[in-house]
């Protein structure tokens, strides 16, 4: 099997992003062309330089991207239409990634785009009766795994705040997140609980946003006369979906876990080479384990590896700077491309107060209903 390596080189040339937000009346359009827009800016290039374009929503209908592109011009480009859950932003980069590796397009755009929408799931429709109304509410999953978690393995509710305390301390830092303040771990602590010891804080929010991707190949970057500095090189795409629970295992952990291991072989690293991690916290507890999981902390430590400033700006590798998907938000659609966006920035250097000093190496990583889980690793030449 080709390993995206074994492919012709893909770089990020270019992204951009309109602000996560609640939902609101801003049209998909408005918010889409935005993210686009940047993206072509940030590159230096023409809409009309784009061969084909990969756009990632949930809840908007059939053929938003061609209705959206209109508004940019007619130019006859390849638009293909993604949906893979919360992961529907990140299968559209794949995409993107995989047709420039291949050679079938030199210059490709990845847009991920949401609306609130109903976002009815297709489980709804297979005529089967539910053994609870809440066996399929990832918040009922996550905070009963974090009651367990804590009695196994000595977690405190204080550590599940110290999650959410540092991510929307980030995101308050943040132009393009949805929430813009600091929370204290005491503020996270004292906000509604939802489901067990969860709080709301510790929960990402739903909402509207768009973010965007440019992805070519060395021949174009030269054709275009783009900067050598700015194209961030794409040495990892891997996606794979749940196989059945084996004893106590936590099946969206353990596929967590072999998706970030078939992106490092892909790209040749150790997690040790990662310096800034963005990756799936829509509940607290989900980055304590992605962090033991992704091999960024010992199995069971990854408490101790939050406590110790490990994930924080600054700190061994930097999680969730842009403030993920607690403090960023988490629109669906745009998710996995908001990951990208804030993985390219850092390792350019661009980040302002939220830069991990001498970023070189970034995944980005997100977990879609099904469940699927799928993994980039972008590198710095």
């Amino acid at each position: 099997m080709q390993t995206l390596n074994d492919m012709r080189p893909v770089y990020v040339i270019g992204v951009g992003m309109h602000k996560y937000q609640f939902a609101s009346d801003t049209l998909y359009i408005d918010m889409g062309l935005t993210a686009v827009r940047g993206a072509l800016s940030d590159a230096g290039i023409e809409f009309p330089q784009i061969e084909s374009a990969h756009i990632g929503c949930t809840g908007i209908g059939m053929a938003a991207g061609r209705i959206m592109f209109n508004h940019l011009g007619s130019t006859g480009l390849a638009c293909t239409q993604v949906e893979n859950a919360s992961a529907s932003g990140s299968s559209a980069f794949q995409m993107a990634v995989l047709e420039v590796a291949a050679g079938r397009r030199d210059v490709a755009l990845a847009v991920g785009v949401d609306k609130y929408g109903d976002q009815v799931r297709a489980v709804a429709k297979e005529k089967v009766n539910r053994l609870s109304d809440t066996a399929s509410i990832p918040l009922v999953k996550y905070a009963i795994m974090a009651e367990y978690l804590k009695k196994k393995k000595g977690l405190s509710a204080e550590d599940l705040a110290r999650v959410a305390s540092k991510n929307h301390t980030n995101a308050s830092k943040n132009p393009f997140a949805q929430f813009q303040k600091p929370r204290s771990v005491e503020q996270v602590l004292a906000s509604t609980l939802v489901a067990g010891t969860t709080t709301s804080l510790m929960c990402c929010p739903r909402g509207d946003g768009a973010a965007a991707a440019i992805v070519a190949s060395e021949d174009a970057i030269h054709r275009l006369g783009i900067n050598g500095d700015k194209p961030i090189r794409v040495t990892a795409s891997v996606l794979q979906s749940e196989r059945p629970q084996v004893g106590r295992e936590i099946p969206s952990v353990t596929l967590a876990q072999r998706v970030a291991e078939m992106a490092y072989a892909e790209a040749g690293i150790t997690p040790d080479a990662l310096d800034v991690v963005e990756l799936h916290d829509a509940f607290a507890i989900e980055e304590i384990l992605y962090t033991e999981t992704f091999g960024l902390a010992p199995k069971g430590e990854g408490q101790h590896f939050l406590r110790d400033g490990g994930s924080a700006i600054g700190g061994k590798c930097c999680v969730n700077s842009s403030g993920g998907l607690i403090g960023q938000g988490h629109p669906l659609g745009p998710t996995g491309l908001g990951q990208i966006h804030e993985i390219t920035r850092q390792l350019r250097g661009e980040n302002g107060e939220r830069q991990q000093p001498d970023a070189k190496i970034g995944m980005a990583h997100m977990i879609g209903l099904g469940s699927i889980s799928i993994a980039h690793i972008l590198q710095k030449d």
